[in-house]
């Protein structure tokens, strides 16, 4: 099971969105380096829900429930089904986690517009941590 961190403008898909609907497609994602990250994505990979703009935190925690597949609007770009679980107790800040040493070399502080981070697992662990999640 692998770890992802995809990022959202809560203006236009946000966290509460996605709980309202319990299950969404997660499309729209154009750059290379963020589709090939869909690609690797499985059914039961856990993901943590970032919002992006003035927040700038992640929010809530999904599951990834389907395959990658092709985008049916555009075959070169990947789509996959996510199911929302929890919002997080306290949303964890782009600010602390540029903080945490664990986070030092990951995309999400190197490549800041990528809107899909694979996050390993003491990352992960370290944003239920920070989000006082019981998990």
């Amino acid at each position: 099971m692998a770890n992802w961190l995809l990022k959202t403008e809560p203006s236009a898909y946000s966290f509460g969105d996605l709980q309202k609907a319990k299950r969404a497609v997660w499309d729209g994602v154009k750059n290379p380096t963020a589709n090939a990250n869909l690609r690797a994505m499985k059914p039961g990979d856990r993901v943590a829900v970032y919002h992006t703009g003035d927040e700038k935190a992640v929010v809530g925690l999904a599951e990834i429930i389907s395959p990658p597949r092709a985008d049916p609007t555009n075959a070169k770009l990947t789509v996959v089904e996510l199911a929302a679980k929890e919002a997080l107790a306290r949303s964890v800040t782009l600010a602390e986690l540029k903080t945490e040493p664990s986070f030092a070399a990951s995309p999400l502080i190197k490549i800041g517009r990528l809107s899909v981070v694979p996050l390993d697992a003491a990352q992960y662990k370290r944003v239920l941590a920070l989000a006082g999640a019981r998990r």
